[in-house]
């Protein structure tokens, strides 16, 4: 038998998976919440000034949007090809509604 809704309170926390190829490998990516939309964006905000704030954006994306990922170190992340990581990290941010979608890739 079919659970009933028990409506919008009981869905809080509920994440959205898909699988996304990642150096030829599929992983699992979810939609990020909002709080962590406003959370990479304050981080965007600080690091304006910094070095490497572009990397560092990317790293937080990706440690909060890919199953696994808050186990990686900063090394770990030096070892990945930056244009995968950026991919990823774009994918993410599209499959969370904070980009658009790409109307090529459709």
């Amino acid at each position: 038998m079919a659970e009933v809704n028990k409506g919008l309170k009981s869905l809080v926390g509920h994440k959205m998976t898909k699988k996304f190829k990642f150096l030829d490998t599929e992983i699992m990516i979810h939609k990020l919440s909002v709080s962590q939309v406003l959370a990479i964006q304050a981080t965007a905000k600080e690091a304006s000034d910094k070095e490497n704030e572009g990397l560092e954006l990317v790293r937080k994306v990706i440690v909060a949007g890919v199953e696994g990922a808050e186990d990686l170190s900063e090394e770990d992340f030096m070892d990945f090809p930056l244009d995968e990581l950026t991919k990823l990290s774009n994918e993410i941010m599209r499959f969370s509604g904070v980009i658009p979608e790409d109307p090529k890739a459709k």
